[in-house]
């Protein structure tokens, strides 16, 4: 794949993903053919940004981490309320750090 397509999805997808993971995604990227760029674009990932919003405000319904396909501590929170607000309040600190770590595990099952 050619550099110039692959420093477009970096930079428009870098808020995706965590500043350490962009080097291992352009070296993947380097030796990957057409098809699975292709297959890449058609990935959703999930913005960090929104996720935390959702977060401070629907954390204790455990609404983030169903987004984030964690079930178990989603129902967890939800049926206790984010464990009284502690499970919360520690997702407000840690949700984007594992809204990026997915992201990058959604894609590199792809690559």
């Amino acid at each position: 794949m050619d550099k110039q397509t692959i420093d477009l999805y970096l930079t428009t997808n870098a808020k995706y993903f965590e500043a350490g993971a962009i080097p291992i995604i352009r070296q993947k990227l380097e030796n990957a053919d057409e098809n699975t760029y292709l297959t890449l674009q058609t990935c959703e990932l999930q913005d960090p940004t929104t996720l935390l919003l959702i977060s401070v405000f629907l954390g204790y319904l455990g609404i983030d981490r169903f987004m984030l396909g964690d079930i178990g501590m989603g129902i967890l929170k939800f049926l206790t309320f984010g464990c009284c607000g502690i499970l919360t309040i520690i997702d407000w600190f840690t949700i984007t750090k594992k809204t990026k770590q997915k992201n990058f595990a959604t894609i590199s099952m792809v690559l």
